[in-house]
């Protein structure tokens, strides 16, 4: 099956058929601008910046299930983006990644690679496993929190999946080994 046989709409409402990424590597996030890991998209950025040439593509999908983070328009997250970290890879529309009506290509990414729990001894780890289990939330393979990644082949295949706490520089020698 793989991620080339989902579509989605992109940030400006046009659709989008994943196969057109095919022999690309990807990194599918879900991510959010009102979040204390938003400052992520820098380092998004600056990856698919170092990586595009050499096949490295990076999705990124607003999502506004956790904790409201995400309130805006597309059009809001759109300019975002592109004025506070200079975002030029593709945005997708807000979508939900958990629960009943989650974005096919979601279900299929939290089933292929399942939630295997935070690193516990990174602090932020630590701290969104302890607000999770309190929640009752940290149960299940559905993601967690906001900027949660997943690395896909070439062939459209998910490989791993980073959590929330994982830096995207952290990722690098993961993605250069897919490349």
């Amino acid at each position: 099956m793989g991620v080339h046989s989902f579509a989605a709409a992109n940030i400006r409402g046009q659709a989008v058929q994943l196969n057109q990424y095919e022999g690309k590597v990807l990194l599918i996030a879900n991510t959010a601008s009102k979040c204390g890991f938003t400052p992520q998209y820098a380092d998004l950025h600056k990856l698919y910046e170092k990586y595009r040439d050499q096949g490295l593509v990076i999705l990124g999908f607003p999502c506004n299930q956790f904790g409201g983070q995400e309130p805006g328009s597309n059009s809001d997250v759109d300019t975002f983006c592109q004025i506070n970290y200079g975002v030029t890879f593709p945005l997708f529309e807000k979508v939900d990644v958990r629960g009943d009506g989650k974005h096919p290509l979601f279900g299929y990414l939290t089933e292929a690679l399942p939630f295997e729990g935070f690193d516990l001894n990174d602090g932020t780890g630590k701290m969104l496993h302890n607000m999770l289990k309190e929640a009752g939330e940290l149960e299940g393979n559905d993601i967690k929190w906001n900027f949660t990644k997943f690395l896909i082949d070439k062939n459209g295949n998910p490989v791993q999946r980073f959590e929330s706490n994982v830096s995207p520089i952290d990722m690098e020698s993961a993605i250069e080994a897919l490349l």
